[in-house]
């Protein structure tokens, strides 16, 4: 059965791998189409195209953009992003990733502060944008012996509204949709399930359909199966095209293999190819 991963993630964000090594994990997993969505940002696409050349696979341009409905956190993917529409999703996302750096270093403040012996410059540098987010300060916690595991570092030092960090002001989400619509993209959202709950984005969906979404997760590696078939009841009432992917970080979460996610996951292929010949629409 052929596969696809429509939500991986590299060093220009809060991966550990470069968008080639990425590429080529993929092509050696099997894998036949792959989507590269970082947070709030465009700048390893081009990177990820070339390096997929003359290669049995697929690259998906995408970009994972942090958002909020109602005060819930929610994650929208832009899949097929159009080359000629990079510098408006840079733009789009330009205030949030300025708030975005602004609260990571507070962050990194708060902990040195308190004690713990972090190197806000270091941790820059090993970036491949030159910004950091809290998985990078995870994996630091955790080479530095505060904390066991990545997961344990957001618990107990990491949690939005806790001791040490505080969210800045998100996207709005609805606005988010339209504005992936309008250029052209295909907006799907994230693994919403694991965001929020069912009962909490009730009045949600109908909304999102009218701003232009297209896509939902539905298969995603930290689902349990009652929390799947939700999911694809979600998206089978609204009519929403059904996505999936591992959300591979690499080293920040050691846990999750690239189109694998804890070992049994299978995205079908058909699901981007679906998308896919939706996007053709968008253009």
């Amino acid at each position: 059965m052929k596969i696809c991963d429509l939500h991986t993630h590299s060093n220009y964000s809060d991966g550990t791998l470069t968008p080639t090594e990425l590429l080529n994990l993929a092509v050696s997993e099997g894998i036949s189409a792959i989507a590269l969505c970082d947070h709030n940002t465009i700048d390893g696409l081009i990177e990820f195209k070339n390096a997929a050349k003359g290669k049995a696979i697929d690259a998906v341009l995408g970009a994972e953009i942090t958002t909020e409905y109602e005060g819930i956190e929610l994650h929208i993917l832009g899949l097929f992003i159009p080359e000629e529409r990079f510098l408006d999703v840079t733009k789009y996302c330009e205030e949030l990733n300025i708030r975005k750096r602004i609260a990571n270093k507070k962050l990194v403040d708060n902990l040195t502060n308190a004690g713990y012996k972090l190197d806000y410059e270091k941790m820059l540098s090993q970036t491949a944008k030159g910004q950091i987010n809290r998985a990078h300060v995870a994996s630091e916690l955790v080479k530095k012996g505060y904390a066991e595991t990545v997961s344990d570092a957001f618990k107990t030092f990491l949690e939005d509204g806790g001791k040490f960090y505080k969210s800045p002001k998100r996207l709005d989400t609805l606005k988010t949709i339209s504005f992936l619509k309008q250029i052209g993209a295909v907006p799907v959202i994230a693994h919403p399930f694991y965001s929020s709950t069912p009962e909490k984005l009730e009045n949600f969906w109908q909304k999102a359909k009218e701003a232009g979404l297209i896509g939902m997760e539905t298969l995603y590696p930290l689902y349990d199966e009652s929390t799947t078939q939700t999911a694809i009841k979600t998206a089978e009432k609204y009519g929403f095209l059904q996505s999936g992917g591992s959300d591979f970080h690499g080293g920040n979460k050691p846990y999750i293999s690239l189109g694998k996610g804890k070992g049994n996951l299978r995205v079908p292929y058909q699901f981007y190819e679906k998308l896919k010949e939706f996007s053709k629409t968008c253009k």
